[in-house]
């Protein structure tokens, strides 16, 4: 795509301090949106990825809020509306990676990962639909999980909330079809990140088990550049589908 293909288009994404969710905002911002930077915790991060696209003259801005709770997705919204003027692509990113056995994990736990995956992903949109329907060219992007297509121990939690976005994506397709809006779901797999070392957020069991076909494991980027494209106007005709980015590592 051209470097302007969204030029004048005002972008959100959610848990975009870090890995896939910071590449896609760097993508997008390259291609000539404008885009606001979201996390919950990460200020550092968060403020040095706006940083990045500033300085290869992108423009990008700050709210950090837990988006999982519905004052903290409204404020968001709010923000992007107050900073940028209107709303045009929501990418529903934000997202945590538990490991806990099913016989110890509580019931605090499980309605974290639900929250932070699931009720963010519901509620940014909710609050965002006024603003996209206002929109010519509209999208909403929820990252899934190939665990959740092929399974892995320690996760039930993690893939019954990624498994969840998929129902997600093809009920809002029906649902925002009439005004434009497209929906799609991008499923990343094998994808070289950084993760935590403490317990119960390192490296998940399927990235060893699984392998990809094309022998190394996927960049953010090329994670980045597909929501890109989904979220251009030659993208218009695509909506309800879950795209997976693997490598290989499962054949949908």
């Amino acid at each position: 795509m051209s470097a302007d293909s969204l030029k004048g288009r005002v972008a959100i994404v959610t848990g975009s301090a870090k890995n896939i969710g910071k590449a896609i905002a760097l993508e997008l911002a390259k291609e000539g949106a404008a885009v606001l930077i979201n996390a919950r915790s990460s200020l550092r991060e968060a403020n040095q990825v706006v940083q990045e696209i500033q300085a290869f003259g992108g423009n990008a801005g700050l709210h950090m809020a837990d988006v999982s709770q519905a004052e903290g997705s409204a404020s968001l919204i709010a923000s992007a509306i107050e900073q940028f003027g209107h709303i045009d692509i929501l990418i529903n990113n934000a997202a945590v990676r538990r490991h806990s056995p099913f016989e110890s994990l509580e019931l605090a736990e499980w309605r974290e990962v639900m929250a932070c995956i699931l009720d963010s992903a519901y509620l940014c949109t909710r609050a965002a639909l006024p603003y996209l329907r206002q929109s010519d060219m509209s999208s909403v992007i929820n990252i899934g999980g190939m665990s959740a297509h092929t399974g892995s121990k320690k996760r039930a939690h993690v893939l019954a909330a990624k498994a969840a976005l998929l129902g997600l994506t093809k009920g809002l397709a029906h649902d925002l079809g009439d005004d434009g809006i497209t929906v799609n779901c991008v499923v990343p797999g094998l994808i070289d990140t950084v993760r935590g070392e403490s317990a119960g957020t390192g490296k998940p069991e399927h990235h060893s088990k699984n392998k990809t076909l094309i022998g190394r494991k996927g960049d953010p980027a090329e994670v980045a550049h597909l929501v890109a494209f989904l979220c251009s106007a030659k993208a218009r005709y695509i909506t309800g589908q879950t795209i997976h980015a693997n490598g290989g590592a499962y054949l949908n």
